[in-house]
């Protein structure tokens, strides 16, 4: 049988994995968990590092898409994170298909 990786989940990610997962720089990071203290809550070492659990990753993700796909404020997407956060990911699960399916359909017409 041929090797198979397996992908590991880790338990708790550093202020640098999450801001490379969204692709922006560690200063936005930290001051998002400031801001957003009451929803996603770090957990930090005894150096004082900030340390990010699955759920907050996760967290980070939709407030990201929020913020800069569709142009929330802060304030406005720390309200839809506390208000419908099953609902939310649940309709960012559909948006990414749709944008999946539109880029594959734009892809067939350039190819007629």
């Amino acid at each position: 049988m041929p090797y198979k990786e397996v992908e590991i989940e880790k338990i708790y990610y550093t202020i640098g994995e999450v801001a490379k997962m969204l692709g922006e720089s560690t200063s936005l990071v930290r001051f998002w968990s400031n801001k957003l203290n009451d929803v996603i809550r770090p957990h930090k070492n005894r150096k004082g590092n900030r340390l990010y659990q699955p759920d907050d990753v996760e967290n980070f993700k939709i407030l990201h898409r929020l913020i800069k796909n569709q142009g929330m404020t802060l304030e406005g997407a720390r309200k839809r994170l506390k208000e419908n956060k099953t609902g939310e990911e649940y309709n960012m699960q559909i948006i990414d298909a749709l944008q999946t399916i539109k880029k594959e359909l734009l892809e067939v017409k350039e190819l007629l």
